[in-house]
């Protein structure tokens, strides 16, 4: 099982869309205060939908209880400042892949401690970055995919209860 961390999330709507990809693709989520939004917020529990009963959500105080509930935790830093593409990095089961507060990114010293583990995703020079639950989602499944998406279901089925004519 893979591991998405959230350093500070300050966006409802985007927390709620990483909870559903994070519940459609069996991967823990890790949320580490403090947060730009109640965690009962409705908007988060509506870009939810419904699969909250899917998710395992920890919540952790700050960085450093997060490190410590988390000893010898293999750590992916997500970052637009990373010195190599997301695709080169090579995922393993178990690992923890962290994402930054959506207007400041992962703190430098953090990325500068870890800088053989930063990742980023290859986008144009001028853009400042991707939406947050974009690139949960962009590094989720490229993880996912090196590991041939395990326990997930890679076939969908015709219900036949489309009612619009062709």
């Amino acid at each position: 099982m893979l591991n998405i961390v959230l350093f500070e999330p300050e966006i409802h709507f985007n927390t709620g869309n990483i909870a559903r990809t994070c519940g459609a693709t069996h991967t823990r989520l890790h949320l580490i205060k403090p947060f730009g939004f109640e965690i009962t917020d409705k908007h988060l529990k509506r870009a939810g939908l419904d699969y909250w009963y899917l998710v395992d959500i920890t919540q952790y105080e700050n960085l450093e209880d997060f490190m410590e509930r988390n000893p010898g935790a293999r750590i992916h830093y997500a970052s637009t400042k990373a010195p190599r593409r997301h695709t080169a990095a090579e995922f393993r089961d178990g690992d923890y892949i962290m994402f930054g507060k959506e207007s400041r990114g992962l703190p430098e010293s953090l990325l500068e401690r870890n800088y053989d583990m930063c990742i980023r995703i290859p986008m144009v020079r001028d853009a400042r970055s991707l939406n947050l639950s974009n690139s949960v989602a962009v590094v989720l499944y490229e993880a996912l995919r090196q590991l041939d998406f395990p326990g997930l279901s890679e076939e969908g089925e015709l219900t036949g209860l489309d009612d619009r004519q062709v």
